[in-house]
């Protein structure tokens, strides 16, 4: 596994973002003109038309998104699914203690492996769990929602 580590950071303002959205429509007008179009997608570099990159089209949705947040004055980071986090990494993810994550992990919440004495996880179970964890929050929710609409709570 390889240690932990973003492969990209971008912090909000380093990137123009009036040339992030004009960048991002222009992929997302081009995908939905080619909704069927070749999983591959061919970009001319500035200044040499005869010099083009070829990306596959799901990379460059991904490209639109992240554009769309640099557009909107928020960072990014691309975090590869196999990148192994740090305990307190993770709860910054998660928003919670130190502590709570740690008895998320000891509980068997969230699998992780020790190396020596210090505990790590993967990005990919981090983002299972939250997952997991956003779906029975918005279960709870609805169940709470229909409770107060039989008892004429609004």
């Amino acid at each position: 596994m390889s240690p932990i580590a973003s492969v990209g950071s971008l912090k909000p303002g380093e990137v123009n973002a009036e040339q992030a959205e004009r960048a991002r429509r222009r992929i997302t007008d081009y995908l939905a003109a080619h909704p069927d179009g070749p999983n591959e997608v061919s970009v001319l570099v500035e200044g040499d038309p005869d010099d083009a990159l070829v990306v596959p089209r799901p990379v460059v949705e991904m490209i639109a998104h992240v554009l769309g947040q640099l557009a909107a004055g928020r960072g990014v980071s691309v975090i590869p699914s196999h990148a192994e986090l740090t305990t307190q990494q993770a709860a910054d993810m998660l928003n919670v203690s130190r502590p709570f994550l740690i008895g998320l992990l000891e509980s068997g919440e969230i699998p992780y492996r020790t190396v020596g004495r210090h505990r790590r996880i993967t990005f990919e179970a981090l983002m299972e769990f939250k997952r997991h964890d956003d779906l029975k929050r918005r279960a709870a929710a609805d169940e709470l929602a229909d409770l107060s609409q039989e008892l004429g709570l609004y």
